[in-house]
């Protein structure tokens, strides 16, 4: 069975940095296409990064390039968000999702397993 634990939330303020984590079992990591989403209260789920099997490829959301940046260590099943100049509107809870793909995955259909999310809340 895959699981997906995120990890790495919390209370900042803005201009603050967050990497997120997040944990694969059950299957390996380099095995599956990994994408970051977020869900603010009363919005639909939001596409921020997608990072292929290999980690050669990766793809953003205009609201996510320059400031996030997706990785992975295949090695440790991991793969991270980090998060740079927070804002107000990146609160949110963050959601890390695993493919049955070897490619960029940029819609939330494509993805076929969830973590359970992690709170981000940045405020002064």
């Amino acid at each position: 069975q895959v699981q997906l634990v995120e990890s790495g939330g919390g209370l900042v303020q803005p201009g603050d940095s967050l990497r997120l984590s997040c944990v694969v079992s059950g299957r390996s990591a380099s095995a599956s296409t990994m994408g970051w989403f977020r869900q603010a209260p009363g919005k639909d789920h939001e596409f921020l990064a997608s990072i292929s099997g290999s980690g050669l490829s990766e793809s953003y959301s205009n609201s996510a390039k320059g400031r996030f940046t997706i990785s992975r260590e295949n090695p440790k099943n991991t793969v991270y968000l980090q998060m740079n100049s927070l804002k107000p509107s990146d609160t949110a809870i963050y959601y890390c999702a695993a493919a049955d793909s070897q490619v960029v995955a940029i819609e939330s259909s494509e993805y076929h397993y969830w973590g359970q999310g992690t709170q981000v809340t940045v405020s002064s």
